[in-house]
């Protein structure tokens, strides 16, 4: 369906926006909701992921009947398989009556069950059974019952993680996503956060019987569209409301009002760092000291190399500085075989290299030509080389996690891939 077949749909759901990806949820979840296939909405907290499962229940068949909407994450381990499947009376202390569960109740409906990632395995293996035969039991009791539930779940946990971590079963996995859905988070949306904002800000003017609306200048848009939105819509209506109760000597929103809020815009990929936008913004980046430190530090091994030029060939003494002394007077730290050791050298007229004169070495006293000698001299690391090892110390404190690592790192996850390509450190 395109953007104008979509549009009845979205104002009877109250839904804002026209993004692609949007659009297309909208239109998978129309067309699998005439079947009885299950389906598995993923998508960050806050994106609006409840909307979908209402959307097929009422363009099914099923219409008619009970829907149901459960939180797994909020209903206790010890009591999630009485709330689901029922329990028989005295099933388990306090279990004074019989309960029938929501698989009971919801016969010939439709079952939500948002955050699904939180279940307990062993509830997990239950569900996986219902999905395959239409049978549950119980708790407390013998008795196979039937059942014909359409079961939609949601998640914001990354299951492949989680079967990897054994969380969640693999096998059910499968069984859920007979049909995918992916809701888009908000920053990836564009021109549809103007659009949300207006609509929130509206009601909430309408709500409170506000004279005027809040509004956004030109310049607040674009930080509101750059804005990472971790909370997603809830977040920005959230911000929307408060801005709308507080603001009380102007009602256009600015960038300056935002940065009160929190929000700033970001700018990735940008010398490999990532870059925080002018102005307050820049008061709350710890990115942007962490480049500041970069740069000092690159100064600062700039300036000691200049002074270490500055003194070739010159030694520092009280009456300042005067010619070094020639090798044979000078002392000098060698390394022999990997081991640094401090002796006079004397020239040699035969090899015409300098020898050292009774060095003790790693094995004991040497009176020839050191073969492998050469001056001990402390390295300048540059900024490419601190940038390196500060990404494999993060790799090697969470174990090759890239996500924890670049949350270590501050620096988004795609930077963190492409600098790991660019210093070939894949196999950690």
């Amino acid at each position: 369906m395109d953007a104008k077949e979509l549009q009845p749909i979205k104002q009877r759901y109250g839904i804002v926006g026209n993004c692609e990806a949007l659009n297309h949820a909208l239109d998978t979840a129309l067309q699998v909701a005439k079947t009885d296939l299950s389906v598995l909405i993923t998508g960050e907290s806050g994106v609006g992921k409840e909307i979908i499962p209402r959307l097929i229940h009422d363009n099914s068949l099923r219409r008619t009947r009970k829907y149901f909407a459960i939180n797994c994450g909020s209903i206790p381990e010890g009591t999630i398989d009485s709330e689901l499947f029922g329990h028989e009376k005295g099933a388990f202390t306090g279990a004074i009556g019989e309960h029938e569960g929501y698989f009971g109740a919801a016969d010939g409906g439709t079952l939500f069950l948002d955050e699904v990632g939180e279940l307990p395995l062993s509830t997990q293996a239950r569900l996986l059974r219902v999905l395959e035969t239409g049978e549950y039991i119980r708790v407390g009791s013998s008795e196979v019952r039937k059942t014909n539930v359409r079961i939609v779940a949601a998640t914001n946990v990354n299951i492949q993680h989680a079967i990897r971590d054994g969380k969640f079963r693999e096998d059910l996995f499968y069984r859920l996503n007979t049909i995918p859905i992916k809701m888009p988070p908000l920053r990836e949306r564009g021109e549809d956060i103007l659009l949300l904002f207006k609509k929130f800000a509206m009601e909430i003017a309408a709500k409170y019987q506000m004279p005027e609306r809040i509004t956004l200048s030109p310049d607040a848009e674009e930080v509101m569209k750059r804005y990472k939105w971790p909370g997603n819509i809830r977040q920005l209506k959230n911000v929307t409301e408060q801005m709308s109760i507080l603001m009380r000597d102007t009602r256009v929103v600015t960038p300056d009002v935002l940065s009160d809020y929190e929000i700033w815009p970001t700018i990735e990929e940008q010398g490999g760092l990532v870059r925080v936008g002018q102005g307050a913004a820049d008061a709350h980046s710890y990115q942007a000291e962490r480049e500041m430190l970069f740069q000092m530090i690159n100064a600062l091994h700039r300036e000691v190399s200049e002074l270490k030029q500055q003194v070739a060939g010159k030694t520092i003494t009280p009456g300042g500085l005067t010619p070094d002394p020639s090798p044979r007077e000078r002392g000098v730290v060698t390394v022999v075989d990997g081991y640094p050791v401090n002796n006079k050298s004397v020239y040699s007229p035969l090899s015409g290299r300098e020898v050292l004169d009774g060095a003790s070495g790693p094995m004991g006293r040497t009176g020839g030509e050191a073969p492998y000698a050469e001056e001990y001299v402390e390295e300048s690391l540059s900024i490419d080389e601190q940038e390196k090892r500060l990404i494999v110390k993060a790799l090697e404190k969470y174990r090759g996690r890239r996500k924890k690592a670049a949350e270590e790192l501050h620096i988004s996850e795609r930077t963190l891939y492409r600098k790991i390509k660019e210093y070939g450190l894949d196999e950690l």
